[in-house]
């Protein structure tokens, strides 16, 4: 009772191709093929990302913000 038999797996295979049709489940693969492409596609980004410093330039100054000047 506890093992299949191919006949369960035959008739949960034609529920599924019942359900999803013939041509929806390689386009459900498909899709499931990019995600995984593009999320390791944005691990490998990410760990380069985290290698980059900033630099920040001297020479470039802060403008102090104008004051307004109170007549009185």
């Amino acid at each position: 009772m506890g093992s299949f038999s191919i006949w369960h797996w035959l008739i949960v295979l034609v529920v599924v191709l019942l359900l999803f049709g013939r041509g929806k489940i390689p386009e459900l693969m498909g899709d499931m093929a990019k995600g995984i492409k593009s999320f390791k596609k944005g691990m490998s980004d990410d760990e380069v990302d985290t290698t980059k410093t900033v630099d920040h330039r001297a020479d470039e100054a802060v403008t102090p913000a104008k004051e307004k000047v109170s007549k009185t």
